[in-house]
């Protein structure tokens, strides 16, 4: 069916087939980039504003890359140096970036529902690259395509999601996308970040982590969200790690070919141990691959193209 959105916000609102057209556009773009020549005039002559207003290091160079390996011309947004620091609105902000030019802008903001109230006063495409603890639907999409390049179709595979589900907005995306494709899902962490209402239909709620690993699929570790934590969770980072951080030990509880999975940034020695983030079983390197192929599927599609145009 063709694509009809005209922005991305939340993979809640994306139906299966949508998610699929994505992941199949981002198949056809990941083929692309294995050549030696890794660019296509998809999107030459448009201008992609990257307007980030919370720090990132993989999103935004991955949203950078994605534009640039389609051609398009691309504006890196500097909220330190701009007049959001003299108390522009973030709506004069971005009708100003549209009196510009700008074909599309992609927007991370500390504020949850932000890139929605954007989509409803622009007439151009507004791509989520993270809101507040809401969503971050281009890394649940990089993450189901990772998962499913390794396992296949992912109906009734156990995915575990280990740390801060409270303050996460990857752990809320990759449930909405998981549990499209009907995967088992397990969320665990302390109970001050794993809350009891998280849990609903393919999706369970434990403390338990040893209960939690056995036999899981895919086990993706989340970081310590501190910047949205106005207390503290739990006593401190030491008695997390002795609790809940992935070890050797623990490792051995999942299934042996589990793959490990963290959207970065990784706090080594907290969340997980160095061996394991870089060892055998750990395909954190490859979301962050996956992440352009992704993401240029997602600015392709919202700017007008069309899956089947795509040529691998």
């Amino acid at each position: 069916m063709p694509w009809h959105r005209k922005d991305l916000i939340t993979l809640e609102e994306l139906s299966l087939d949508e998610i699929n057209q994505i992941h199949a556009t981002a198949a056809a773009f990941k083929k692309i980039l294995g050549r030696s020549v890794k660019k296509v005039p998809a999107l030459r002559g448009k201008t992609i504003v990257n307007l980030f207003l919370e720090p990132s290091t993989r999103t935004r160079l991955s949203f950078d890359m994605a534009a640039k390996r389609l051609s398009a011309d691309v504006i890196s947004f500097d909220a330190a140096a701009s007049s959001t620091t003299k108390g522009e609105t973030l709506r004069d902000t971005a009708e100003n970036i549209r009196a510009l030019g700008a074909d599309m802008i992609v927007i991370r903001h500390a504020a949850s529902g932000s890139p929605l109230y954007l989509s409803n006063i622009l007439d151009i495409p507004v791509i989520n690259a993270g809101d507040g603890a809401h969503a971050h639907p281009t890394q649940g999409l990089l993450d189901t395509f990772t998962m499913r390049e390794h396992l296949g179709d992912l109906r009734d595979r156990k995915v575990v999601i280990l740390g801060d589900i409270l303050f996460s907005r990857v752990a809320r995306s990759n449930i909405h996308a998981l549990s499209k494709f009907g995967a088992k899902v397990t969320l665990v962490g302390p109970s001050t970040l794993v809350p009891r209402w998280f849990a609903g239909p393919g999706v369970e709620v434990t403390h338990d982590l040893r209960g939690a690993l056995a036999g899981a699929e895919v086990v993706m570790l989340l970081r310590i969200q501190h910047e949205r934590q106005a207390t503290a969770s739990f006593p401190s980072l030491g008695e997390y790690t002795s609790m809940f951080g992935l070890n050797k030990t623990r490792a051995g509880w999942l299934n042996p070919r589990a793959i490990i999975m963290h959207p970065g940034p990784i706090n080594r020695g907290v969340e997980i141990d160095n061996d394991l983030a870089d060892g055998p079983n750990s395909v954190i390197l490859g979301q962050v691959t996956n992440g352009i192929a992704v993401r240029m599927a997602v600015l392709y599609l919202c700017s007008g193209g069309q899956p089947e145009n795509v040529i691998g």
